[in-house]
């Protein structure tokens, strides 16, 4: 795999491992008070603080913290990932104006063998007609040397 294709791959890599992680946060952390100046919410019907009843809150809260360090350490690990990978892009040298020459370089190189290609594939046509007609005409004289029953 290519360098850019592995650049691309690590990157999606990167915005999975964020999503889950905040994802988790946001659904798993515990409320926490802003500021003490902010108003409390209207009374209103509680949800149930702990939804799974065999689990007390203090595990769920080691459990979300656990939680949160592995998610954090993957997510940290994939980004030094990344990181790595694009210190390892090759480095362009001498700037927009020989990068440009190197782009058309390239493209009339590709050009020439766009061409090249073309002709090679018209010849290989060319030929297969020419084995087409010929079996077909292998194949008329055989069926006229057969003997009618």
């Amino acid at each position: 795999m290519d360098i850019i294709s592995q650049l691309q791959e690590q990157v999606n890599a990167v915005a999975a491992a964020a999503f889950n992680t905040f994802g988790t946060l946001q659904r798993d952390a515990p409320a926490v008070r802003l500021s003490p100046n902010y108003p409390e919410p209207p009374a209103g019907p509680t949800p149930n603080p702990n939804p799974n009843p065999n689990v007390n809150p203090t595990e769920d809260a080691a459990n979300v913290t656990e939680q949160s360090k592995v998610m954090s350490a993957a997510l940290v690990k994939a980004a030094k990932q990344l990181d790595a990978l694009v210190a390892a892009l090759p480095i362009s040298e001498g700037g927009e104006e020989a990068q440009l020459k190197r782009i058309a370089e390239l493209q009339a190189e590709n050009d020439a063998v766009g061409q090249e290609l073309q002709r090679q594939l018209e010849a290989a046509e060319n030929e297969l007609k020419l084995v087409q007609e010929l079996f077909s005409q292998a194949t008329d004289n055989c069926l006229n040397l057969k003997k009618p029953d």
